[in-house]
């Protein structure tokens, strides 16, 4: 982190400090390393001769915790010239991000987000990665209702915008996709004069003072276990990480970066993960998150991915569709059917209704029951995809699968 003077946290909170400068931000004592400030963020309160012990110069306890990382991560980024490139999006945020840092760390010093950091807390705190020498920043903008990306990109100030389509997530808070393209679109209207946006091809953009770059399907091609875009070979197969890696390649070209013959990307966890299951089969651990689109993506490349296996589908509920929740599941159930899925697992109360459209399978209220009918659903030799909102947990079904194909 670029230095920052104490004199920058006054009447942030209650301040006690052993210097006058930190070199880090840390939310979590077990984080903290030498130099670093630790903000104590709820419970953290607890916390902080732990994070004092393990050197820690100072420790704030804010009266406002959102407000104080917003404030601490807006001082770093204002005392810094490096370009900085947010992505926002109704999926794909964070695979697009994971690509745009492989693209751009051979060429330049970049700071990314970790996992998924995008929120109040998430954003500051990748701010507070960047250092004197860091050339390009890559940060991830949550969405949860109108006004949140405007928030965050005053902290954040990016130069450069991107959005990876727009699609029926978070219906609850936004009511409408409507909704959803006047959220996203914030980022867009936050970008400086003479900044850059990359938006889906039917996207509405306005303003004229930016550089606009529109990005439709792209034309990629699969074989021998990588997919090839614009002359990019990367190392996956799924083909909706094409459409990623499509924006990806164009924030590429804002930034006047060369495009690489060949990259390979670490995707964050359980966002596609696949590993070797029992008697020649397959896991694709997609237990991140999941929405209507990324949920027929997912449930094609299981097809695809199959290869003559058994296809057997684990998929939980679909959060904060609102109204329209009830028939996005009976959406997904019937493309579960329509793709030849062999059976589905459905766990939690909505994911009763994927069962609805004529799929093969059976229900269960919770992960620990989808735990306990593992046997019964999955044979040796199946393909298996996982995917679920993040709330129903359902990583701990993939993790099983992979601990009993290595016991």
């Amino acid at each position: 982190m670029i230095p920052l003077e104490l004199g920058a946290l006054e009447g942030l909170g209650d301040l006690h400090a052993r210097d006058d400068q930190v070199t880090g931000v840390r939310i979590d004592s077990r984080l903290v390393v030498p130099g670093d400030l630790f903000v104590a963020v709820g419970r953290g309160v607890e916390f902080q001769d732990d994070a004092l012990a393990r050197g820690a110069v100072a420790t704030l306890v804010p009266a406002d915790p959102f407000g104080a990382l917003a404030a601490i991560g807006r001082a770093v980024r204002e005392r810094s010239e490096a370009r900085v490139v947010a992505i926002t999006g109704s999926m794909g945020k964070t695979s697009t991000k994971d690509i745009l840092a492989a693209l751009c760390s051979p060429h330049l010093r970049t700071v990314a987000s970790e996992a998924n950091y995008n929120n109040e807390l998430g954003v500051p705190l990748t701010l507070c990665r960047i250092e004197a020498d860091t050339e390009v920043c890559i940060v991830e903008l949550a969405m949860r209702g109108f006004g949140q990306i405007a928030e965050l990109c005053e902290i954040a100030q990016p130069h450069i915008g991107a959005i990876t389509n727009v699609g029926p997530v978070h219906l609850e808070l936004v009511d409408s996709i409507e909704g959803v393209v006047r959220a996203k679109g914030e980022l867009i209207a936050a970008l400086p004069e003479g900044g850059a946006a990359v938006v889906p091809a039917d996207f509405p953009v306005t303003r004229t003072d930016i550089e606009v770059t529109r990005v439709g399907a792209p034309d990629a091609h699969v074989a021998d276990n990588r997919t090839e875009l614009d002359g990019v070979s990367f190392n996956f197969t799924a083909r909706h990480q094409a459409q990623n890696a499509a924006v990806a390649l164009a924030v590429l070209d804002a930034l006047s970066l060369p495009r690489p013959q060949r990259v390979d990307v670490d995707f964050a966890r359980w966002r596609g993960e696949e590993r070797e299951l029992s008697g020649g089969g397959i896991l694709i651990n997609d237990s991140y998150n999941a929405n209507p689109i990324s949920m027929r993506a997912a449930l094609e490349y299981l097809t695809e991915r199959a290869e003559g296996r058994r296809r057997v589908a684990i998929l939980g509920d679909m959060a904060e569709l609102g109204r329209t929740g009830p028939d996005f599941h009976r959406e997904v159930g019937a493309a579960a059917a329509a793709l030849g899925v062999d059976e589905v697992l459905a766990v939690g109360e909505s994911a009763r209704l994927y069962l609805e459209a004529g799929v093969t399978g059976r229900w269960v209220a919770n992960v620990h029951e989808a735990l306990r009918s593992l046997d019964d659903v999955v044979r040796p030799g199946d393909a298996v995809l996982v995917k679920a909102s993040r709330a129903v947990g359902l990583e701990a079904i993939a993790d099983e699968l992979s601990r009993v194909a290595t016991a």
